[in-house]
């Protein structure tokens, strides 16, 4: 990155760039620059930040805490400076790529809504693009996750790919031969959303009954802790392991004790993934993908959670018996295909603006040589009218 500072006022030939990036990713990952880039995860607790090579692989992870959602959106857009600051030291960076836990503008420019951050309508990619010297390219970090598991992991080869993000809520992405489908206004893909239950747990959406408040790391904590709160004799071992502190119960000690052996802790996981797998039923019956890939914290479960999300599918999964059956799988990438998804697609971006340098670098050579000529041609003439007698 440091080779570029030296162009962080050419702003205008690098929005030119942007502009003709559009949805043409389809296939071009096959020719673009196998030069490093920098991709960035956002989540509502950590921002995570590398430099990925082009076969996937991290050179160098950086991860801070991200900076309080009551605080200006500024302050997180100065932690992921810094962050490429810090990277572009000892790498040459030739693009960033941001992975935001929010909604994103068809443009890949304005995060509409970031329900874990104060970001309302905000122009991400304008504000960074002008205090970076290299192109930036943003997108929803459940797109990114899946373009790095289609690229690199558990979605390679496979050409209708869905993901599912499990965490405190659900995410989603979905891919078609080689292109993140968007939508019209940029934010399809919000799985959590849909109703499964008319009339279930308010979700902070606003409405009731959503996917997410039945499947995601959200519902299992809720009911282990109401289970514990009730005292319940199943609930004991988990009890006795927070010492009484209900409000010390997390997924992952969840997930921890239901592979001890915990009953209680191996049926709230199996409940969890009974819904995962009534909702992957429904997007099967809509959108008819060929895998369906499971991301997210609580996929860490494995078994757990996937072998009752697969029995639940095909017990769901409309005209079962009489059709193909999509793959469930478990993603490969772990918390870090965001950020390497990011980088990737960031990549994209870096062709055209090196291209764009091309052509601005054979302009000025093309130019110093006209003008060399001209120096030349002036110094000949002047020695010829110097030797030629009065």
């Amino acid at each position: 990155m440091s080779t570029y500072r030296d162009l962080a006022h050419r702003g205008s030939a690098r929005a030119t760039v942007l502009r003709t990036v559009g949805t043409r990713e389809r296939r071009s990952h096959l020719t673009a620059p196998r030069v490093p880039t920098v991709g960035i995860d956002i989540g509502g607790t950590k921002v995570m930040a590398g430099v990925v090579d082009a076969d996937g692989t991290i050179l160098e992870q950086l991860k801070t805490e991200t900076p309080d959602k009551s605080k200006s959106p500024k302050v997180v857009e100065d932690t992921i400076v810094e962050l490429v600051l810090d990277l572009s030291d000892r790498h040459d960076v030739h693009a960033v790529g941001i992975g935001a836990a929010g909604w994103v503008d068809a443009d890949r420019n304005r995060v509409l809504f970031a329900p874990h951050l104060s970001w309302r309508n905000e122009p991400l990619r304008d504000r960074l693009s002008g205090r970076l010297a290299v192109p930036v390219m943003v997108d929803n970090d459940a797109n990114t996750a899946a373009w790095a598991e289609w690229r690199f992991g558990a979605g390679r080869g496979e050409d209708h790919l869905v993901m599912i993000t499990l965490g405190t809520g659900i995410g989603g992405a979905i891919l078609e031969d080689g292109q993140v489908k968007r939508g019209k206004y940029g934010v399809a893909g919000e799985f959590g959303h849909m109703q499964v239950v008319p009339g279930g747990h308010r979700c902070p959406c606003g409405n009731r009954g959503c996917w997410e408040q039945y499947s995601s790391g959200n519902a299992l904590v809720r009911e282990a802790r109401e289970l514990a709160a009730a005292d319940s004799p199943v609930a004991y071992n988990l009890i006795d392991r927070v010492q009484g502190n209900v409000h010390d119960i997390t997924g992952p000690l969840i997930t921890q004790l239901a592979r001890e052996g915990d009953a209680m802790c191996v049926e709230l996981l199996g409940d969890i993934g009974q819904w995962l797998g009534v909702g992957i039923a429904n997007l099967a019956a809509a959108l008819d993908p060929s895998c369906f890939v499971v991301g997210g914290g609580v996929s860490a479960a494995d078994d757990l959670l996937i072998l009752p999300a697969r029995d639940a599918f095909r017990r769901q999964l409309t005209g079962r018996g009489y059709r193909p059956e999509a793959r469930i799988t478990r993603a490969q990438l772990g918390p870090e295909a965001g950020m390497v998804g990011a980088a990737d697609l960031a990549r994209l971006v870096a062709r055209r603006f090196r291209r764009a340098k091309r052509r601005r670098v054979e302009r000025y050579e093309r130019y110093e040589r006209y003008a060399q000529e001209r120096r030349t041609g002036d110094d000949q003439a002047a020695v010829t009218s110097q030797e030629s007698p009065s």
